[in-house]
C-alpha cells in the first residue's frame, strides 16, 4: 500500500454535504459550494446531486476543469485581470453560466470592453467585511454598483464575502464573526434596493460562520468548501469535533531514533506549512494524529514529520492517520485521492490550477 496517502471516508463526506445541504434548504438560502477544498468531480457531483445551486471556485483553471466535468453554473469568487483571462473566460461562457468577482472600477471597465454586446457578463461585488484583503468597504459598495450600471454589457447580480478573518479568532467568537458578517451583507444590500438597485444574490462564504450566516433574514446564498471534509483548524473552532473530519493523511513511521521521538514519511510536501490562516492558531503542531492524543508532530522537513511524545510511542513501520490541519492545501499537493471503503482512487482533477 502506497505511504504516505490522502485518503477520504466517504461516509463522513457524503454525510457532511447532507447536514450543510439541508441547513441551507431549511432556511431556503442556496449553497453554492466552494470547490477549492476538494478540487475534485467526484466529491462536486455530490454536492450537486444533493441540491447545491451551482459552485463557487477561486481560479479560472478551477473553472475550466469543473465545466469538463459537468457544472454549468459557475461563480469565480476572484478577480480576473488581464487579456488572456478574458480570452479562456469567453470560451468557458460558451458552456456554462458564469459570474465572476468586481472590486473596482477599472476592473469593471476592462471586463465590459472585453465582453460581447449580445451576452452581457454577471457580476458581483466584493465587500470587505473584516478581512481586509480584496472587497470594497461597505460604505462604497453603493458607488461601485452605480459605475457598474453604466455599462452596458456587464449585469449586476449582487454581493459576496469571505469573513476569512474568523479563522484568526478563538471559537467562542466564531458565532459574532458570523452574525456581524450576515448583518453587514444585508445592510449592504438594503442599502442598494432602497436606491431603486435590484439586489438579487446576498452571498456570504466560510465553513466556520455558514451556520450562523443561515441564522439572518436576508442572505440569499452560502458558499462554504471545506465543510465536506472538515479539518483541525475546523476542529480547533470548534465548529465540528474529530468524528465529522472526512480527510486524513496515511503516514509510516520510517525511523524511531530516541524514546521520545519518532519520523513519518509525510513532511511538508504533504502536509502543507498551515497552522492556522489570517492570525492565531488554533492547533498545536502539523496535524491531529487519531488515537494517539499525546502525539504532536512537532515540526516538518520536505519529506519528514517529527513526531514527539512522552510515555509509550508508535513502532518502527506502523501506520499512523492523521488530520490534515488544512485540507484544502494538502488536497492540492496530492495528485489523487482514495476513498474508503472500497480503495477507490480519485484524481484531483484541478490539482495545480491555480491560473
Amino acid at each position: 500500500m502506497v505511504s504516505p496517502r490522502l485518503i477520504v471516508d466517504t461516509g463522513v463526506l457524503r454525510n457532511n454535504i447532507e447536514i450543510m445541504q439541508e441547513a441551507a434548504n431549511t432556511a431556503g438560502v442556496a449553497l453554492r459550494p466552494h470547490i477549492k477544498a476538494h478540487k475534485n468531480a467526484e466529491i462536486m457531483r455530490f454536492q450537486l446531486i444533493a441540491g447545491a445551486s451551482g459552485i463557487t471556485v477561486s481560479k479560472l483553471g478551477e473553472a475550466e476543469v469543473m465545466a469538463e466535468a459537468g457544472a454549468t453554473d459557475i461563480f469565480i469568487a476572484y478577480q480576473l485581470i488581464g487579456e488572456d483571462k478574458y480570452c479562456r473566460l469567453a470560451k468557458l461562457r460558451q458552456s456554462a453560466r458564469i459570474a465572476v468577482a468586481v472590486d473596482n472600477t477599472e476592473h469593471c471597465r476592462a471586463l465590459d470592453a472585453a465582453t460581447p454586446h449580445d451576452k452581457p457578463l454577471d457580476v458581483l461585488i466584493e465587500v470587505d467585511s473584516g478581512l481586509s484583503r480584496c472587497g470594497v468597504l461597505p460604505q462604497d459598495v453603493l458607488g461601485l454598483a452605480r459605475e457598474i450600471l453604466t455599462l452596458s454589457k456587464l449585469s449586476f447580480r449582487g454581493i459576496f464575502t469571505h469573513a476569512g478573518h474568523v479563522y484568526g479568532v478563538s471559537a467562542q467568537d466564531v458565532a459574532r464573526i458570523g452574525t456581524e458578517e450576515a448583518l453587514l451583507m444585508v445592510a449592504c444590500a438594503d442599502q442598494l434596493r432602497s436606491q431603486g438597485i435590484a439586489v438579487d444574490v446576498v452571498s456570504t462564504g466560510s465553513t466556520p460562520t455558514a451556520l450562523h450566516n443561515l441564522k439572518v433574514n436576508g442572505i440569499t446564498e452560502i458558499r462554504p468548501g471545506n465543510y465536506v471534509f472538515n479539518d483541525a483548524i475546523q476542529v480547533g473552532l470548534g465548529v465540528v469535533d474529530e468524528s465529522r473530519c472526512a480527510l486524513f493523511v496515511e503516514a509510516t513511521v520510517i525511523s524511531a531514533p530516541s524514546a521520545t521521538r519518532v519520523v513519518i514519511d509525510a513532511g511538508s510536501k504533504v502536509f502543507g506549512l498551515d497552522k492556522g490562516a489570517h492570525g492565531m492558531s488554533v492547533v498545536t503542531g502539523f496535524g491531529r494524529v487519531l488515537g494517539w492524543p499525546e502525539l504532536i508532530i512537532e515540526r516538518l522537513s520536505e519529506e519528514h514529520g517529527i513526531i514527539t511524545y512522552t510515555g509509550h510511542g508508535p513502532t518502527l513501520g506502523q501506520k499512523l492517520t492523521i488530520i490534515p490541519n488544512h485540507a484544502c492545501v494538502a488536497v492540492n499537493l496530492a495528485d489523487r485521492i482514495v476513498s474508503i471503503p472500497g480503495e477507490v482512487s480519485w484524481a484531483i482533477s484541478a490539482r495545480g490550477r491555480v491560473d
